[in-house]
């Protein structure tokens, strides 16, 4: 038996209705361990080169992973694969909270949804069983009311994740929403969710998944989390959530904003981490098994919004519905990131693109007959989440909002192409690459294209804290004047995807070493796994997404960065006069590519590393 696995996977045919169950092979959990790993397996055997992301080829999968639903910390997450609809390559989204926890004691780790139902549904999951039923009557519903009215007819033990409004109509960065205030955020998965007509996924159970080795099990997770009451990062994140690094990379000059046109912002009385805990704080949450509870829960207390209640913002929503648009309103920026959870959008995107249309206005690429009559002007805090609300419902200018940075830009053209500030059409995170130059090469390796968590490397570079995943225990110049420093970067993508794999908070990546890990997981699945085996199997993942994003067109020339960071030195700041040129980004490509054993020329993975990998089969898909 597959321990740490329920070892079933549920596929529902929407087209047709048919619901089956399939037993996840032992050699594909070895393989890829779960996760991203196993969905997108599932992703690049079933989904054809060229698949329409809205069609009926594609497919949504949601996956847990070996230690998701488990007594180590932090092990609620689970991922969700498709082809997004928003950068048309591999798309990937994570989200926590206890939904996870609870489709593994439904009797399954994961979901495959394909084709497209003629009417609004969701699916019910509970016990090992699975049906249906018509969603007609929650269609055009928000997340919080969705996920009340799922829970009165099923009842309290359930857990939901669904789609908003913003899902249903397409807009392409919309999200998974679980818990009411959990975003499986990026990429666009919700809209993939919505071209199915898929509202919900409820899920219910008690089973839990049995582990080889309880005793040792539990023994190594008591360590973990001792080790994790000893770190000061953990001390920073229960005090001010995510939004303690915004004091710390506005510091370092690297804050975007006003579209990235500066790296410094007034935060201090305003939209600081200490701002934020007096204005709207109300209490800490945490996620199923965290110890350390970075999650907001907020009030808005004074102005318009007041009484309005929800969670968050993060940081990298406090900074893109913020600074990037100009904003310094924390009840504000809290409304809109309200809007987004009720609605069922990505933040970053969301923030990003009203930012680069508020730049295009200035700019007169945008008219007033264009946008209603609505003067896009930086810093107008109302105006900022009215936009958000259109974005929700496509509504005005809110449609052409809808369509992210980069379609954006190619409507518009005039070379506002070089200000979107997006790679390979995912917007980008809150980290300034002009002030930290290893962000970048981050941002271009990155999978699914401008992300923050995929090495996270930017996170250490300013915050100068060690990394705890891989050998190098620190960078030491976060500017990367010598390539052989790009070898951080490599090593944090191989150890965080483990998280992917694992079902577990990348957080817990920065806090603790690797070797705490590999011993859960071998006590976990009763398998020799070190760690060798811990870094190997991210290779081995990440490479199978890099051929499946080549098989679907990507080569060297999309691993590049918007024009504004190589050509526009930051103007101010600790950071003034910085840039990141595109000679240092190519050396940086260059080292980057010998160092996973991809070709300089083309940045596919050569024939020798994909056979290293088992990935024979793949080789001719890559270079034909």
């Amino acid at each position: 038996m597959l321990y740490s696995f329920m070892g079933k996977v549920l596929r529902v045919n929407l087209s047709d209705g048919k619901i089956s169950e399939e037993e996840i092979p032992e050699d594909s959990a070895r393989k890829f361990l779960g996760g991203i790993g196993i969905a997108t397996k599932y992703l690049y055997d079933e989904v054809p080169k060229g698949a329409d992301p809205l069609g009926p080829e594609n497919r949504l999968i949601l996956m847990s992973g070996p230690l998701t639903g488990t007594i180590s910390p932090s092990a609620g997450r689970y991922d969700v694969v498709c082809k997004s609809p928003l950068t048309g390559i591999w798309g990937h989204a994570n989200s926590g909270g206890s939904w996870a926890q609870r489709l593994k004691g439904s009797g399954f780790d994961g979901v495959i949804l394909e084709g497209i139902s003629p009417k609004p549904v969701y699916l019910v999951v509970q016990d090992g069983k699975a049906e249906l039923r018509d969603a007609s009557h929650l269609w055009g519903k928000l997340v919080p009311e969705t996920q009340d009215r799922i829970i009165e007819e099923l009842g309290k033990d359930f857990r939901v994740v669904c789609i908003g409004p913003a899902g249903e109509k397409l807009v392409r960065y919309a999200c998974l929403m679980n818990e009411k205030h959990r975003a499986a955020g990026r990429g666009g998965v919700g809209t993939v969710m919505g071209s199915k007509r898929v509202k919900a996924i409820a899920v219910s159970g008690k089973q839990t998944p049995k582990i080889a080795n309880p005793e040792e099990f539990r023994q190594v997770a008591k360590k973990q989390y001792d080790l994790l009451n000893e770190s000061m990062l953990k001390v920073g994140l229960e005090s001010f959530g995510t939004n303690m690094l915004i004091d710390m990379v506005n510091a370092k000059g690297g804050l975007p904003t006003r579209n990235w046109q500066t790296g410094v912002f007034d935060i201090e009385d305003t939209i600081s981490a200490q701002a934020m805990t007096d204005k709207v704080l109300e209490s800490k949450v945490n996620c199923f098994a965290c110890p350390i509870a970075c999650g907001r829960q907020t009030v808005i207390k004074k102005g318009p919004w007041a009484g309005a209640k929800g969670e968050g913002p993060e940081y990298e929503s406090v900074v893109t519905l913020g600074p990037m648009t100009g904003v310094n309103d924390m009840e504000a920026i809290t409304k809109a990131n309200y809007l987004c959870n009720e609605y069922g959008l990505d933040t970053i995107s969301a923030g990003n693109t009203i930012g680069f249309a508020m730049e295009c206005y200035e700019k007169g690429l945008l008219s007033d007959e264009q946008t209603g009559g609505l003067q896009l002007k930086f810093g107008d805090a109302n105006l900022m989440v009215e936009l958000t609300e259109k974005i929700g419902k496509r509504e005005g200018i809110g449609d052409l909002l809808a369509e992210g940075a980069r379609i954006m830009s190619q409507k518009l053209g005039k070379g506002s192409e070089k200000f979107a500030m997006q790679v390979k059409g995912l917007e980008l995170p809150a980290y300034d690459p002009r002030a930290a130059k290893i962000t970048g090469l981050g941002y271009v390796t990155a999978m699914r294209g401008g992300d923050h968590m995929a090495g996270y490397v930017q996170g250490p570079a300013f915050l100068d804290t060690p990394f705890l995943v891989v050998d190098e225990s620190k960078i030491d110049d976060v500017f990367v004047e010598d390539p052989k420093q790009v070898k951080v970067l490599v090593d944090q993508e191989n150890a965080l995807t483990f998280f992917d794999l694992a079902g577990c908070c990348k957080f817990m990546g920065l806090l603790l070493k690797a070797e705490e890990w590999v011993d859960l997981v071998a006590n976990a699945t009763g398998w020799d796994f070190d760690v060798n085996d811990f870094r190997k199997t991210g290779e081995r993942v990440y490479n199978l997404v890099r051929a499946y994003n080549v098989r679907e067109g990507q080569t060297r020339a999309h691993d590049i960065l918007p024009d504004r960071l190589h050509d526009e030195p930051l103007p101010e700041g600790p950071g003034k006069g910085m840039v990141l040129s595109r000679e240092k980004l190519n050396m940086y490509l260059d080292t980057y590519y010998d160092l996973r054993g991809w070709d300089k020329t083309t940045g596919k993975p050569t024939r020798e590393k994909l056979s290293e990998l088992g990935f024979e089969n793949l080789i001719g898909d890559v270079w034909g």
